[in-house]
């Protein structure tokens, strides 16, 4: 290595090196995320998995972490005896008993609830934003 290289090499050294760490997650970003992952991971798998009819009986995995109701359908889904040998179905009860168990122990104290409308986890309503017309 020439000498002309050492500063190029420090730059390039401390310039790759954050200057400050990023935030760990908290219990609500955890839960946000999961959440998330799961009624994403259960709609690939109602779109992946046609062939196999159980998947069609399974609850649905609408999930809103402000819901009071979430619990409730986490624990349905958990317990649901459909698909017991699919092992996308086993892998998704595992991150739905995680999520379960985040909510109702770890992070229990930063959980608020909003609404307790179960309706609302079984036929969810797409919020959609409409721009007002500038054409006058």
């Amino acid at each position: 290595m020439t000498p002309q290289m050492f500063p190029l090499l420090l730059l390039l050294l401390l310039a790759g090196l954050p200057a400050t760490r990023p935030a760990p997650p908290t219990c609500y970003s955890r839960m946000l995320a999961l959440s998330r992952e799961i009624t994403s991971d259960f709609q690939s798998l109602q779109a992946t998995e046609p062939l196999e009819a159980c998947v069609r009986y399974l609850p649905r995995l609408y999930l809103d972490i402000h819901n009071y109701c979430v619990l409730a359908k986490l624990r349905d889904f958990v317990a649901s005896s459909q698909c017991w040998k699919v092992a996308q179905v086993d892998t998704l009860k595992d991150k739905v008993r995680k999520l379960y168990t985040i909510m109702n122990s770890f992070c229990r104290r930063d959980l608020v609830f909003l609404s307790d409308d179960c309706n609302a986890l079984e036929y969810p309503i797409l919020v959609t934003t409409v721009l007002p017309d500038h054409q006058s």
